[in-house]
């Protein structure tokens, strides 16, 4: 009896692949580690590889540049050469006599003798001459053949033209054009008049001069959040923390990332809706604050967010908890009332620190938005989301130096332990 095989569509097998391939993901524990820090890399790729290819460029072309030069020298003799030259003369013209001797008598053997005695006086001086400046000869053969070793030092027009090539890359990768500027005339200043001793250190001062440079873009004094908290812990005051931001960043979300943040850190925070301005923000605070199990302050929607923040930080004076995390309406920077209401909230609370929550996907917006802010409560750090999405990268390089605020935090992910702290360290580790 012949069985007979089942017809299986492409179409269901394809789909049976799938879910297998997102039931292996979810189960693998190592999943979360690779699905943050592949999102991080994505961050500075395409920094990354301008960067890299600057270096390569300006090796390149120097070492090209040194080539052409010693393909220009002269080659020279040396003293081996010139040895192996003269005893082979000198013998043809030694052998000549010693036939003559044998064919034409005793006078021509005399002179060949006395011609003979001459020629090896000759002989024995050509030999002394290359002995008497040896080292100059070397000296000679080095400048000739390795003219690069010592002889290289860059030159403004060496790298001129790579510099300009790096700047424009970088503007193209949502970079500000002041920081742009900063790290090429950063790098000129590092380069031009460098000693060159090894072809090797063309890369390796290259290398040096962008690290030097990015990192004093991103040299701004930072703030430690879980220091911060635990001095409050301290003096009995919650640590008021304020979100600020344009609509469609993920500030709520971030809010919620914050939160168990110091839930992890060992701390109890208390959220303050105190967007009542968009529809249906309450309620999507409200549903984050219940997954993560953190007591929401919450009024009708219209109501006074100045009011929901106070009742907020009451609360956890109350209940001693030690963190407030305040929400507020997303808004354009250009939306005057809406800036004014914020400017309210930060009378009455008087958080202890503000922070920008940004795009880094909207590159030079997220910079400008920054100022707003900065301009209009005074911004004290910065929040940047979708890390794991941008491939430019240009927001995490600029937006700091431009404001002169440290970047805390990066978004990297959906959940809600998918957010690093940033080291500026670590950055300039990853771009160079």
């Amino acid at each position: 009896m012949r069985l007979k095989k089942k017809a299986v569509k492409i179409e269901d097998f394809n789909a049976a692949k799938t879910k297998f391939c997102m039931l292996s993901f979810f189960l693998n524990p190592k999943t979360k580690f690779l699905r943050v820090f592949k999102g991080v890399n994505v961050l500075f790729e395409s920094l990354k590889k301008k960067f890299s290819g600057t270096v390569g460029k300006i090796s390149d072309k120097i070492s090209k540049e040194d080539e052409k030069v010693e393909d220009k020298t002269p080659l020279e003799e040396t003293p081996q050469e010139k040895e192996e030259t003269i005893p082979k003369k000198v013998s043809e013209e030694i052998e000549e006599p010693s036939k003559k001797d044998e064919e034409g008598g005793v006078r021509e053997k005399l002179s060949g003798i006395f011609s003979r005695d001459k020629k090896e006086d000759k002989v024995q001086e050509t030999e002394e001459k290359p002995e008497e400046h040896p080292a100059e000869d070397i000296e000679e053969e080095k400048s000739g053949m390795f003219s690069f070793v010592t002889k290289k030092t860059i030159s403004e027009k060496d790298i001129d033209d790579i510099l300009f090539e790096l700047e424009m890359a970088l503007l193209e990768s949502d970079v500000a054009l002041e920081v742009a500027e900063k790290i090429i005339n950063s790098v000129k200043e590092d380069l031009v008049g460098k000693k060159i001793k090894r072809r090797s250190d063309v890369a390796e001062f290259t290398r040096n001069a962008l690290k030097k440079a990015i990192s004093e873009i991103l040299g701004v004094e930072t703030r430690d959040l879980k220091e911060m908290a635990q001095n409050a812990k301290k003096s009995g005051e919650p640590l008021k923390i304020m979100f600020v931001g344009v609509n469609g960043t993920g500030k709520t979300t971030t809010i919620a990332k914050i939160a168990t943040y110091f839930i992890n850190e060992g701390f109890t925070p208390v959220i303050a809706a105190a967007d009542t301005f968009r529809a249906g923000a309450i309620e999507q605070i409200g549903h984050h604050a219940e997954n993560i199990g953190v007591k929401l302050i919450k009024h009708k929607k219209g109501a006074d967010p100045a009011a929901v923040a106070y009742d907020a930080v009451e609360h956890a004076k109350a209940k001693g908890k030690e963190i407030v995390l305040i929400d507020t309406a997303g808004r354009m920077q250009t939306n005057i009332n809406l800036m004014d209401e914020m400017k309210k909230i930060q009378r009455v609370v008087k958080p202890d620190i503000i922070i920008y929550v940004g795009d880094s996907l909207t590159g030079n917006d997220a910079v400008e938005q920054a100022m707003k802010f900065n301009e209009a409560v005074g911004v004290d750090g910065i929040i940047l989301t979708k890390a794991d999405a941008d491939a430019k990268g240009g927001a995490a390089l600029s937006i700091g130096y431009v404001i002169s605020k440290p970047i805390l935090f990066l978004g990297v992910g959906q959940s809600y332990e998918d957010i690093m702290e940033f080291k500026s360290e670590w950055m300039v580790d990853q771009l160079i």
